[in-house]
């Protein structure tokens, strides 16, 4: 079994934590992070556009610390997912993108829900997320990264509109 652990800055304890629980002992586990490239972008286009030209460009800088951060993220997760021989994947881009670019090939993708933690239903998972799950080309474990709410946070159906009255005969 080949398993994809998609690693994000709030919920990678509990994606990892899953992961170590569900997975057989011999699969082979990649962990990817995957760091969009919009925060560089608006940073290299304020900079041009305003500050004209500079010496060193901020959006290298704030790659690099993306870098760094992305490194010892996926550092983190490999130390606490507790074993050996796991890959670690770092990628940038259109993140949803990047994701099932990287499941290509695998047999489960591992994503923790990303959205609205308080009650059950479909805004429990961000836009990103929701492509993901809605696109993977293999199977998906969803997890939450804390508890689950009561099944009593689900919202109650919506009303069935009244049918219309027919028009007297003429």
């Amino acid at each position: 079994m080949r398993a994809l652990v998609w690693i994000v800055e709030d919920t990678w304890e509990a994606t990892v934590d899953e992961a170590a629980a569900f997975l057989p002992a011999e699969a082979e586990v990649t962990l990817l992070h995957v760091a969009g490239a919009d925060a560089e972008g608006l940073a290299a286009g304020a900079r041009g556009g305003l500050l004209g030209r500079a010496p060193r460009p901020p959006h290298e800088a704030l790659g690099a610390l993306a870098d760094e951060a992305a490194a010892a993220l996926l550092e983190d997760a490999r130390e606490r997912l507790g074993r050996s021989g796991v890959v670690v994947e770092r990628r940038r881009g259109r993140v949803e993108r990047e994701v099932i670019a990287a499941a290509d090939g695998m047999d489960l993708l591992v994503v923790a829900r990303d959205g609205d933690h308080s009650r059950l239903g479909p805004p429990s998972l961000g836009p990103a997320a929701r492509f993901v799950v809605d696109h993977a080309p293999c199977r998906v474990l969803l997890v939450w990264p804390d508890e689950p709410p009561d099944t009593g946070t689900i919202p109650p159906p919506k009303a069935k509109p009244k049918p219309k009255p027919k028009p007297p005969p003429r």
